[in-house]
């Protein structure tokens, strides 16, 4: 009769203890969503300090440009500024993303090509601009250095791809163009493509051994990311930067 009366009792106390862990599961559960939204709240914070501190340093070096008399120092102050910018964009991103880990890198790439046309006052009747821009989303430790890429790019075709002093003649279309284009090919592996159609680089030029700065800074930049570049001097310039997007 023991056992008998022992057996009825296990089943009821077996719901009993179960409610306990749930509970306990759930008591957890509310404490590790408090601790994420905690440090993405933390997160953002420090994404939005770093983005505001990199604005005081663009505000001096503007600020210190004025008193340079200098040509070649007032320009290197400009790339300084323009690396910089392009650093906070990031950092604006991430602050204002949803996914605190991750931005959207096409709205960035747009928001770095706006800035860099206005800041070297290019005219969109002058130089046209295409895009082909996937939904890529990069983490910081990716998204900094292809920006830096891009705005190195970018700024020497706006600089150099289109001389001055070349007018079209009568009859002649002015046909100046500069694209980029970002992709995915769906397991990781990310294709980023700047060029134009200007007067190209020199023959001479060997990009593994190249001595300029901004193109010496891409190289080390694509080392960085574990990628792979590629120069084609057809009908203007054109590089092609693949790598592995971190997981």
């Amino acid at each position: 009769m023991r056992e008998e009366s022992k057996t009825k009792k296990e089943p009821e106390k077996a719901p009993v203890e179960l409610r306990k862990k749930m509970a306990q599961l759930e008591k957890s559960k509310r404490r590790m969503q408090a601790s994420l939204k905690e440090k993405d709240v933390l997160l953002k914070e420090v994404y939005h300090r770093v983005k505001n501190n990199m604005q005081f340093i663009l505000s001096l070096l503007n600020l210190q440009s004025q008193y340079v008399e200098d040509e070649r120092a007032r320009e290197m102050l400009k790339n300084c500024q323009h690396r910089i910018r392009s650093m906070q964009l990031v950092h604006e991103r991430m602050y204002q993303s949803k996914d605190s880990g991750k931005i959207e890198f096409a709205r960035y790439i747009r928001s770095l090509v706006a800035y860099l046309f206005h800041s070297y006052s290019v005219e969109p009747k002058l130089i046209s601009l295409k895009t082909e821009l996937e939904d890529v989303l990069l983490d910081i430790n990716t998204a900094i250095p292809c920006g830096l890429i891009i705005n190195e790019l970018l700024s020497n075709s706006l600089k150099h791809a289109f001389p001055r002093n070349k007018h079209r003649g009568k009859g002649e279309k002015l046909n100046r163009e500069i694209h980029i284009k970002l992709s995915s090919n769906g397991h990781g592996l990310i294709t980023l493509i700047v060029g134009d159609n200007g007067v190209g680089l020199p023959e001479e030029l060997d990009l593994l051994k190249t001595e300029t700065m901004g193109l010496k800074l891409v190289k080390d930049l694509v080392d960085q990311l574990n990628g792979t570049i590629s120069l084609q001097r057809q009908r203007g310039t054109e590089f092609k930067i693949s790598f592995s997007a971190q997981k």
